[in-house]
């Protein structure tokens, strides 16, 4: 992408202040974009790529123009916006992009303090907006970045909203509890809207009750036993939960009932790159960007129905430092063979020797270590051989480290 890529690299990406103002004022100089489409919003500690995509995959079979904006990105910004389950192109990026940095320039000049400026997830979000909104799309459906009520995503009117699931994570910036942390998510509910969650723990259940009723929001609730009878392309368990409650929100938005061969359509084709997704066969190598440890443990649960009788299953296993290493690690070197840990190209990447003491407290002390993501790789493969299995697991931004040969000299960090 060019100059856009590197003027969004060289922002910001948390502002000193929390809050919206600058959100609303950025999408205000745009001329409110956002408002140009209908939108669906998804919260949640873990599932909202996986749900958000389906959700749009479901729409698009029902005849609408579907935008979609997720976050992060594995390899481009331009992956994170998608209209029709395609992402948009590089001059369209560039275009939404270069309007976006002319009105945060007139943003930032009429701050009270120069040093409030328009953050990189803020520019990022308007320029979706603003390439979704001049593509015509119908719907938009929009996965926040960071809890709910101060994300930037939550500028738009939504008229579902879906919250996919609640647990300890981010605890510094969304609060130390359960509750606490389903608030922060809830908080982009709207008045009269439609709330669509999973199985929820019982402190965010009454919660997601609570702000339902403040909010005359009408709540439905959803079970991955719902769609047991349908087939469905991603593999993993957990995704039946995630293709429930894209279901449930899709009927929400349309106000009626789906057309079930357009749902089951939606569900084998629907591609969720990063989630146990099959990158190579000789030896096979899977990718997943499960990154807590509920992830974790949804991973090595679900594992075995993607790497068969396989052996051995190498880790190639990086965490950040802001995550409960010790939640993440341990079940997914339960399921692996051997391990590699590694560092990769993010500034809050955990050493090698960090996490190898981390795994030794777990008693797994013959576990290897790699400074360099795809030294790992390659050393896993090998000891893989191919009959056996390479898991990358740990982080999203492990993921795109793996998948950039060479390393990027710049990266986002979120």
């Amino acid at each position: 992408m060019g100059e856009a890529e590197s003027w969004l690299l060289d922002l910001e990406l948390f502002g000193m202040r929390l809050g919206l103002d600058r959100m609303h004022r950025l999408t205000t100089a745009l001329g409110l974009p956002q408002r140009r489409f209908a939108s669906i919003h998804v919260v949640g500690s873990n599932g909202k790529t996986s749900t958000a995509r389906m959700i749009a995959a479901i729409l698009r079979r029902h005849g609408l123009r579907a935008g979609l904006y997720t976050s992060p990105h594995l390899r481009s910004f331009v992956e994170r916006i998608e209209v029709d389950e395609a992402p948009i192109t590089d001059a369209e990026m560039q275009c939404a992009v270069g309007d976006v940095r002319q009105a945060a320039a007139a943003v930032d000049r009429a701050a009270d303090d120069p040093e409030d400026r328009v953050t990189q997830f803020e520019a990022l979000t308007a320029a979706a907006f603003h390439a979704l909104a001049r593509r015509g799309v119908d719907v938009a459906v929009v996965e926040a970045g960071l809890g709910g009520r101060l994300d930037a995503t939550n500028v738009i009117p939504s008229r579902v909203q879906v919250l996919t699931s609640v647990a300890l994570e981010h605890t510094s910036w969304l609060g130390s509890t359960l509750a606490e942390i389903a608030a922060e998510k809830l908080a982009v509910v709207r008045d009269h809207g439609t709330l669509v969650t999973g199985e929820l723990p019982p402190e965010a259940d009454a919660v997601a009750d609570r702000m339902a009723g403040e909010r005359q929001a009408r709540r439905v609730r959803t079970s991955a036993t719902e769609v047991d009878g349908i087939p469905l392309g991603p593999p993993g368990s957990f995704q039946r939960s995630n293709l429930a409650l894209a279901r449930a929100a899709a009927e929400a938005f349309v106000g009626g009932g789906l057309e079930n061969e357009a749902v089951k359509r939606a569900a084998v084709e629907v591609h969720i790159p990063g989630r146990l997704e099959v990158v190579a066969r000789a030896p096979l190598v899977v990718h997943d960007s499960a990154h807590n440890p509920a992830g974790a443990r949804a991973l090595a649960e679900a594992l075995p129905e993607v790497v068969g009788d396989r052996r051995p299953v190498v880790g190639v296993i990086g965490v950040l430092d802001d995550k409960d290493v010790a939640g993440v690690l341990g079940p997914l070197l339960a399921v692996c063979d051997r391990a590699i840990l590694t560092g990769f190209a993010h500034p809050r990447a955990l050493p090698p020797d960090t996490l190898e003491a981390e795994a030794a407290a777990l008693g797994r002390p013959e576990v290897e270590t790699a400074a360099d993501v795809h030294d790992a790789l390659d050393r896993a493969r090998s000891l893989a051989g191919s009959e056996g299995a390479v898991l990358v697991a740990g982080s999203i931004r492990l993921l795109a480290g793996v998948r950039a040969r060479p390393a990027p000299a710049r990266l986002s960090t979120l």
